[in-house]
């Protein structure tokens, strides 16, 4: 059975109602990234970043996976399926995904700021004073600009392994997570659907399909559904 990563950014969140984070204006639902995302960020004034990632989590509530997320449910049916995903909502679980490794975190959970035990979020809310069992204060679950991500080795060993790599609603100017395309060993083929320009010209093998995510990746699926 053929291993096929499915590498996932804000594009498709986006077609569910989910606004992404653009390097153009450096804002996000109207807010400095540098204000909300980062460690000094928190330093600063944690009740602010409270909010926004409380406003986030709502939005995430509310919102429902597409037929993007949903696709990817035929594709397990003739392949081993890995999502590794950008992204912080719980959109591929929801649609039934089974195998997903968030690389930037999970914002329906809260995790401790000293131990980093994470912990499931009751409704949607993370407050100022709300502790973990240890006595410290709770912050989102979400890798900020500027800290680790502790799930990179994990996605490079997964992409090591890929047949074919599927890259969908990213731009690649993410790092590290955007290394990810380099991974893959040289007879994996290489998926990539978007609308725009993505610079992946250093590497053979790629298709690039210009459409967005709900489009592409369904008529993606049912090509390689029909070739194996």
């Amino acid at each position: 059975m053929q291993h096929v990563v499915i590498f996932s950014g804000a594009g498709i969140s986006a077609e569910s109602g989910l606004k992404t984070f653009r390097d153009s204006d450096g804002l996000w639902e109207n807010y400095k990234i540098t204000e909300v995302a980062t460690p000094e960020a928190w330093d600063k004034d944690p009740k602010l970043v409270l909010e926004f990632y409380n406003m986030r989590r709502k939005q995430v509530l509310d919102a429902k996976p597409n037929t993007a997320h949903l696709a990817i449910l035929e594709l397990e049916k003739k392949f081993k399926v890995q999502v590794v995903t950008q992204n912080i909502d719980d959109l591929h679980e929801r649609a039934g995904s089974r195998n997903v490794l968030h690389l930037h975190g999970e914002i329906l959970k809260a995790r401790s700021t000293k131990t980093h035990l994470t912990y499931l979020i009751n409704g949607h809310e993370i407050k100022p004073g709300e502790l973990c069992e240890n006595g410290h204060q709770l912050r989102p679950d979400v890798v900020w600009f500027g800290e680790h991500v502790p799930n990179m080795d994990k996605a490079e060993k997964l992409c090591e392994k890929a047949d074919i790599l599927i890259v969908i609603g990213t731009s690649l100017n993410v790092y590290p997570a955007a290394n990810l395309v380099d991974c893959v060993n040289n007879n994996c083929k290489i998926y990539l659907i978007d609308p725009s320009e993505v610079p992946l010209w250093k590497r053979k093998n790629v298709t690039h399909i210009k459409q967005k995510a709900s489009e592409g990746l369904p008529a993606l699926i049912k090509e390689l559904l029909e070739k194996f």
